[in-house]
């Protein structure tokens, strides 16, 4: 069964090609649940009309279902709360000039 960590560390390979950031330092990954081998990852974007949002969905269940142990993704786009740029990393925030 794969661990949130597994999961947490395989999701810093999908970037926001916009920012050129992960979306674990973007905090744009809100949760992970794992029920076995099935693991949903809850995420929202930067914008409702974010136009890379299909392509870090589908980098989401690429890099999920390669995970040793998960036979199924569920990928979850939410916006409560609405992502602001205080959640992210204090790395992401420094990179990209916020505070």
């Amino acid at each position: 069964m794969p661990t949130r960590d597994e999961v947490v560390e395989a999701l810093r390979q999908v970037e926001d090609p916009e920012l050129g950031m992960d979306i674990v330092d973007l905090g744009l990954m809100y949760d992970v649940e794992i029920e076995g081998p099935k693991v949903k990852v809850i995420h929202s974007l930067t914008s409702p009309g974010c136009p890379v949002g299909p392509l870090i969905r589908e980098q989401i269940e690429d890099v999920t279902s390669a995970i040793p142990g998960v036979e199924e993704v569920e990928v979850e786009l939410t916006w409560d709360p609405p992502w602001t740029p205080d959640k992210m990393s204090e790395d992401a925030k420094f990179i990209l000039g916020f505070g």
